[in-house]
């Protein structure tokens, strides 16, 4: 009996993690010193996944992309779309891209949700066969 239930929970834990998603808000660290850096803000729109910059925790608030590319250059990073065209396949997110404002390059993304952590995402930037990989934990 004892043994059925488990299964039972098992099966129930995995199948409510899968149907996790990831829209909300997003804590970002700074890779080089470990700080909280901002919180992202992730969406979804006509069945992708978008993001944006909802807070800025260590740059003033009007700080400006001085190294973005094209129609982000100069604009400011409050409030601005860096994950684009995310299309969930397989339990990942994948197929978009993620725009590093700090260094104004687009990277190839995949993004999923740490194994039995459904407040721990996993966002990975490719850019050809590099990658770098960061962790963002929900803000509740």
């Amino acid at each position: 009996m004892k043994l059925a239930l488990t299964l039972i929970s098992g099966f129930i834990f995995f199948f409510s993690a899968g149907a996790q998603n990831v829209n909300g808000i997003w804590k970002t660290i700074d890779d080089e010193t470990g700080e909280a850096k901002s919180h992202m803000e992730l969406f979804e729109t006509n069945g992708k996944l978008y993001g944006k910059v909802a807070k800025l925790l260590k740059s003033a608030p009007d700080k400006k992309c001085d190294k973005c590319p094209g129609e982000r250059k100069n604009q400011p990073i409050l409030g601005m779309i860096v994950v684009v065209n995310m299309e969930k396949k397989e339990g990942h997110y994948q197929g978009g891209d993620i725009l590093d404002p700090e260094k104004g390059k687009w990277y190839r993304c995949k993004m999923w949700l740490k194994d039995g952590d459904p407040n721990t995402l996993v966002v990975r930037g490719y850019l050809g066969p590099f990658y770098r990989t960061q962790y963002w934990y929900r803000v509740n």
